[in-house]
């Protein structure tokens, strides 16, 4: 089966749920990284190209329609495509601001098919055989997300 692969971003403030989210993007070929909060985002999409953010709606501090609206803001990541997941009904509110609305429990194979047709336009087609969940991504599953990256100012975010 050929695929494509993106640098993906994760963003929610409870690590377990990124975790099986991150496994199964990472089996089918994808690059992951995983925030626990919005501003740790906008710092890490400043440093690293990142092709699609899936965000949880229900955040503390800064939820994910005010991190959708402060990307949408931002000239160089105004246009990466945005998949929100939540366990609430989606906001009607600012809806144009997201690519996709999941309802959780979220379908595995639906968000990654959602990842592969929203970055397909930016990458290039590529075999995914032999595609393994990296020793990195379980790793990374054990780590709070909020300290895997160190903030840095973003030009993006004040």
């Amino acid at each position: 089966m050929e695929g494509f692969v993106a640098n993906v971003l994760l963003v929610d403030d409870e690590p377990e749920n990124a975790c099986s989210l991150a496994l199964a993007l990472e089996h089918s070929g994808h690059r992951v990284y995983i925030t626990g909060d919005a501003r740790a985002a906008m710092d890490l999409m400043r440093r690293e190209s990142i092709q699609c953010l899936i965000t949880d709606y229900q955040m503390p501090d800064i939820d994910g329609v005010q991190l959708c609206l402060m990307i949408r803001a931002c000239p160089r990541l105004a246009r990466t495509p945005v998949l929100m997941l939540s366990a609430a009904p989606e906001p009607v509110e600012h809806q144009q601001c997201w690519s996709v609305f999941f309802r959780k429990p979220v379908c595995i194979e639906e968000l990654i098919e959602a990842v592969d047709a929203h970055v397909a336009t930016r990458l290039t087609v590529g075999p995914r055989a032999g595609a393994r969940v990296s020793l990195r991504a379980a790793m990374r599953c054990g780590v709070p997300a909020a300290s895997r990256w160190a903030p840095v100012k973003s030009a993006c975010w004040p």
